[in-house]
């Protein structure tokens, strides 16, 4: 069998029934119950373990039990969480395209990458991965990337014979291979179980959380401790004083914290994938919301990569063509129309892609410009184009801008008007002058020339062509002209880019094409700026600072731009304080996306290399999805930010009883103790807290700019140390003193049991009210819970309802009660706790009212 035969789909079949899907093996998984043990055994963890261990020698075994039952509660929540954001990712992944492009039953089929068999055809072309062990039959310039298994960063040439591994890059070039293995018997299988094992390193947020988390925990020991201290001096029994010193740790100690930011980055992920958007980290998430500069590609994300050939111009004069999509049909009128058909058919044999007519209508075949190629021949012509196989192609890459072919005695090129006119021998002024009128219109531009080859050349022998440097083959050309080809905008972009600006974002169009084409589309959607800045990629200061001061403006236009100066924009930006979200395609565009804060490929367009690189993959390759997964990101920070602001403002009133008792030396009675604590962390902070994690995006949140702030930030303590806080800890205390002062307790004796239970339960029951209002301020930095609706948020509606219904449990089952240390409250108490409710909601109004006249003034 030859190899440009490929295989039938019957033989494919019966193949891919015998050896298996072309797929790695699948990782050993972790067993669960070591997953479940991780979370048993996390720094926090540990310290309540022997929290649990001294209360039970203290014989304290009812908080020996109830530490132990916190720490199980937590540990299960939050493997259960990793299990969710686990699943969600592996299939979140399973949405990128996997396709691959082979020959079968004589001609070219696109199938998924699972489906490939030995003896399979495949053609690759430069941005590939190259999905199976295979050997090259044909290879036209072709260089591999092959660090993935070797670590060498150096590309690897590859011609006609050599081995092309699973898992590598093509990365210049194109050619076709026949597979040899595939899934398990491939190279990259045998690393990828070596490698399996390895853990990623620790992203800034984790690092940021763990960081946040180790403080809070060091404060609780260090208060801890000295409370015991006090205790003691104050005349109580180690026992007793040990009781203390646990419940203040285990009332600052924040639990749920990390399972429910890893929820609230879960949740965001799979929200971003509802709006095509795809995350492959979830710490990505975070990233994105801190996002203040956007440098986007033209083609595609603020366009429809929906090309259309609308003009040619000869020398025999102008033909303009007026068709819809890639139809045949179309308009045609103007001068020399046999010569744009000339111009039309050589450009088409310098192309691979092309249109055809699949699920009843004409659709695009690899590149949309190649696609637009080919309808015009038609167009032209009448005619569908007998195509040759090439003997020789010189495959297109950044650096030359051009490809061409050898089709019979004849080498045609096409590529930016600047990369072929040098090759031609004479080019007329009225070509050479027209290429900026075409541009300035917003038309893509590219030239078309062709060689007549003959006896004189060198290579002209049989068979020499593909040895043939390309500067042979490419030199006395002939220009047949110009084809000007139309990309329209996407018909939402101008909305978007407003929409982007107004979020504060700073906003730059990086682009290939020529200097006026981008200028005039830049101009139409309304992205360049006032004065317009358009700089070509050769015309950039070598100068970092001088190249970050030039760019760093809203609306800049770079064109002709290659891979390595995208690098030096990402650079440049980020070392004037941006968190850059760079767009890319291209096989080259992998660097700049690595080194930018956001890497964001194209997932219908984009080649291997750039969605391996990227952060964020766009599922329809538009731009107003950056900016719907920058709100989303945004929504993420400022539910991680609700979430320690509820926790915190928890953590005051806790620890407010504790620190009163202290200051009285002992003659107030404690409010709370240990075990309503415990219980006060699980009824109150856990499911209101998820239900914060998942809020969705506000409506202002694209209305302000970037928020570039720590998540333990100065207005953070503020509102929970001066505001919620204390204000829940008043009613708490306020409550708890009523009820005592009521029953006729006096300053210094020792109050009846049973008053101090039932004063106790009303403190409790403040606390959990408080918090039930705490939650539905948290919602909102800016406004009030009335203003965003009750109901908006289902899933907090539904754990204030679980919260109500922990609170009548812990209150009224008698053994609840009896073993928190309480009562049900006297109707008096109960009506002082119920204050708590409007008292937060009150004070959170007036805090941000202030705030607001502060931010207008």
């Amino acid at each position: 069998m030859r190899a440009a035969e490929g295989l039938t789909s019957r033989q494919a079949a019966e193949l891919l029934q015998r050896t298996g899907p072309n797929l790695l093996p699948a990782e050993k998984p972790v067993p669960q119950w070591r997953k479940l043990w991780g979370e048993m055994t996390h720094f926090f963890a540990l310290m309540l373990w022997c929290a649990a261990v001294l209360a039970y020698v203290a014989d304290m075994p009812q908080l020996a039990v109830a530490i132990v039952v916190v720490v199980i509660v937590n540990g299960v929540f939050a493997h259960i969480q990793q299990e969710r954001a686990q699943h969600a990712a592996a299939r979140l992944r399973g949405l990128l395209p996997a396709d691959v492009v082979v020959r079968r039953d004589g001609r070219v089929r696109t199938v998924h990458a699972s489906e490939l068999v030995a003896g399979d055809v495949v053609l690759l072309a430069a941005g590939d991965r190259v999905p199976a062990d295979a050997v090259l039959a044909t290879a036209s310039a072709c260089a591999v990337d092959e660090s993935m298994l070797t670590g060498e960063s150096e590309l690897v040439p590859k011609k006609a014979g050599d081995a092309a591994w699973g898992g590598t890059f093509l990365v210049n070039g194109e050619g076709e291979a026949v597979v040899t293995a595939t899934g398990a018997r491939t190279q990259l299988a045998g690393i990828a179980a070596l490698t399996s094992q390895a853990a990623p390193p620790p992203t800034p947020l984790s690092l940021e959380l763990r960081r946040i988390v180790r403080v809070i925990a060091g404060v609780a020991l260090a208060i801890a401790a000295l409370f015991f201290i006090t205790s003691l001096l104050v005349g109580f029994q180690w026992r007793d004083a040990f009781l203390f010193a646990i419940g203040v740790a285990v009332a600052l100690v924040p639990e749920g914290l990390l399972p429910t930011v890893t929820l609230s980055l879960a949740m965001g992920a799979q929200r971003m994938a509802s709006r095509k958007a795809l995350v492959r980290n979830l710490e990505a998430v975070e990233t994105l919301g801190s996002t203040t500069f956007i440098c986007t590609d033209k083609t595609g994300t603020l366009t429809q990569n929906r090309m259309n050939a609308v003009e040619v111009l000869t020398t025999a004069g102008r033909v303009q063509v007026a068709g819809e999509g890639y139809q045949p049909e179309a308009a045609v009128q103007g001068e020399g129309i046999g010569r744009a058909a000339e111009a039309a058919l050589a450009a088409l044999a310098a192309s691979q892609g092309g249109a055809e007519f699949r699920d009843g209508q004409w659709r695009a075949q690899g590149d949309p410009m190649e696609a637009a190629i080919d309808a015009l021949a038609r167009r032209l012509t009448g005619r569908t184009a007998e195509r040759q196989t090439p003997l020789r192609r010189i495959a297109f890459d950044p650096a030359r801008r051009r490809e061409t072919a050898v089709v019979g005695t004849d080498a045609y090129c096409k590529g930016a008007p600047e990369a072929v006119f040098p090759l031609c021998r004479d080019v007329s002024a009225l070509l050479r002058d027209e290429v900026q009128g075409m541009a300035s219109r917003g038309l893509r531009v590219i030239a078309v020339a062709r060689r007549r080859l003959d006896a004189d050349d060198p290579p002209a022998a049989a068979g020499r062509w593909q040895s043939c440097p390309a500067e042979l083959i490419e030199r006395r050309m002939e220009l047949l002209g110009l084809i000007g080809l139309h990309d329209p905008p996407r018909p939402d972009v101008a909305e978007v880019i407003r929409t982007a600006r107004r979020a504060g974002l700073k906003l730059a169009m990086i682009t290939g094409d020529h200097p006026e084409t981008a200028a005039a589309i830049a101009r139409e959607i309304g992205l360049i700026g006032t004065p317009e800045v358009v700089v070509e990629g050769a015309g950039l200061p070598d100068d970092e600072q001088m190249l970050g001061a030039l760019l760093d403006r809203d609306g800049v236009v770079v064109s002709r731009v290659s891979p390595e100066q995208k690098l030096r924009v990402a650079r440049a930006l980020q070392s004037r304080g941006h968190v850059v979200a760079m767009t890319g395609d291209g096989v080259n565009d992998g660097p700049a996306l690595r080194e930018a804060d956001i890497g964001v490929a194209m997932g219908l367009t984009g080649t291997d290399v750039a969605r391996e690189a990227a952060d964020l993959v766009l599922l329809d390759d538009h731009f107003g999805t950056i900016v719907a997964a920058i709100e989303q990101g945004r929504a993420t920070y400022s539910n991680i930010h609700r979430f320690l602001t509820y926790h915190l403002t928890d953590n005051v009133a806790e620890l407010t009883p504790f620190v009163i008792w202290a200051l009285s030396g002992g003659q107030f009675p404690l409010a709370l103790g240990v075990l309503q604590i415990l219980a006060l962390d699980i009824g109150t902070d856990l499911l209101p807290a998820l239900a914060l994690g998942a809020e969705p995006p506000g409506k202002h949140v694209l209305a302000r700019p970037p928020e570039r702030r720590h998540l333990m930030d100065r207005q953070l303590m503020i509102r929970v140390f001066c505001v919620l806080g204390p204000v829940e800890a008043a009613v708490e205390m306020a409550a708890f003193s009523a009820v005592l002062f009521g029953g006729g307790w006096i300053r210094g004796e020792a109050p009846e049991a049973g008053l101090l239970m039932a004063a106790s339960g009303a403190a409790f029951t403040a606390v959990v009210l408080g918090q039930l209002a705490n939650a539905y301020a948290c919602r909102s930095a800016t406004a009030a819970p009335w203003r965003l609706g009750w109901g908006t948020n289902r899933l907090l509606a539904w754990a204030v309802l679980a919260e109500l219904a922990v609170l009548a449990a812990c209150l009224y089952i008698p053994q609840a009660a009896a073993l928190l240390g309480h009562a049900p409250p006297p109707p008096a108490g109960l009506l002082l706790a119920a204050l708590a409710i409007p008292a937060v909601l009150a004070a959170d109004w007036a805090y941000k009212a202030i705030r607001g006249r502060m931010r207008a003034a």
